[in-house]
């Protein structure tokens, strides 16, 4: 059984020389323009998504977060989830 993932489109205007420097760079890493916009966002979120959690006191349970949970986590019963 295939899994799909659900996608939204997003349309963003740039400027013509941001565009020009996304192509190149995406070009040099030899990944689709698409792959590399969504795995920069991904990078940027993931990093933002943590400062906005500090901030608002909001619970983050990851292993960056919390070494006690690290540990926990990190055995071979729970490997299983880290393919989810």
């Amino acid at each position: 059984m295939t899994t799909t993932v659900k996608r939204t489109r997003l349309t963003i205007d740039l400027p013509v020389e941001v565009k020009r420097r996304l192509r190149l760079v995406a070009a040099q890493r030899d990944i689709p323009v698409r792959q590399y916009v969504l795995e920069t966002i991904e990078e940027r979120l993931a990093k933002d998504w943590v400062e906005l959690a500090e901030h608002e006191g909001l619970l983050v349970l990851t292993a960056q977060a919390d070494p006690v949970l690290a540990e926990l986590w990190d055995n071979e019963k729970d490997a299983a989830y880290d393919q989810l």
